[in-house]
């Protein structure tokens, strides 16, 4: 599918943002549909079913995380926050509603329209229900529960593949580190960070070229993890 054909929906209360995003995305051949209040952005979601959802925050009649989750309920539509909210506890509520990813205002134009490809694109993957991943030489097989290079089978222990496993099924996304410990180690070990960091700096001494400076398994400050190729602005 060609930009062209993609739908995106903005959800923004503010003209001048609005007027801004629209030729942002006009110009990258998206095709544009707008809401400026939580229950319009309802009424278009279902009405033109966009492939992408870019959704504020701060909405006049209600807060656009009610937009994320009502929306949740019935479709898995890539949704981008952009909002002006920067605090972390606010990011982490965004993407637990539902959201897939988050950018804070001020924005970077480049940006934007990377993170919004890069949904689309996970998207587009997430259809083809494959359970094989490539991730730089990284081959992750969901199915067989492997994980090989071109050197060869990698060895990770049970908890190791499971905390790979869950970032895997949502490669590109950001997944918090409250949804790591609840998958990996159930809801009686929340907020238990600690052992998360262990089994993090662990899978990056196997899968990354420089553990240093990671480039596949990127750490979301405060927030949580992205398993990932690197993003080309």
């Amino acid at each position: 599918m060609t930009q062209a054909q993609y739908r995106v929906l903005i959800v923004e209360d503010e003209p001048s943002i609005r007027d801004v995003l629209r030729t942002l995305l006009q110009t990258a051949n998206y095709r544009v549909v707008e809401a400026d209040t939580a229950a319009r952005a309802e009424i278009e979601a279902r009405s033109h079913k966009p492939d992408l959802l870019i959704v504020d925050l701060g909405l006049p009649d209600g807060d656009g995380e009610v937009v994320i989750r009502n929306v949740r309920k019935w479709s898995p539509v890539p949704i981008l926050v952009l909002s002006a909210r920067t605090m972390e506890e606010q990011k982490i509520s965004a993407l637990d509603a539902g959201a897939d990813d988050y950018v804070t205002k001020p924005f970077s134009a480049p940006e934007l329209l990377a993170r919004a490809r890069a949904a689309l694109r996970r998207n587009a993957r997430g259809s083809e229900q494959t359970s094989v991943l490539k991730i730089g030489d990284l081959t992750i097989d969901l199915g067989q529960r492997t994980a090989s290079t071109p050197r060869g089978e990698m060895h990770f222990t049970p908890l190791e593949f499971r905390v790979l496993e869950c970032l895997a099924r949502e490669t590109g996304r950001i997944v918090t580190q409250r949804q790591l410990v609840r998958e990996v180690w159930g809801p009686d070990r929340d907020g238990d960070t600690r052992s998360l960091r262990v089994f993090i700096k662990n899978i990056r001494q196997k899968i990354e070229p420089d553990p240093s400076r990671p480039r596949y398994l990127i750490t979301e400050a405060g927030v949580g993890y992205r398993l990932s190729a690197p993003v080309t602005l």
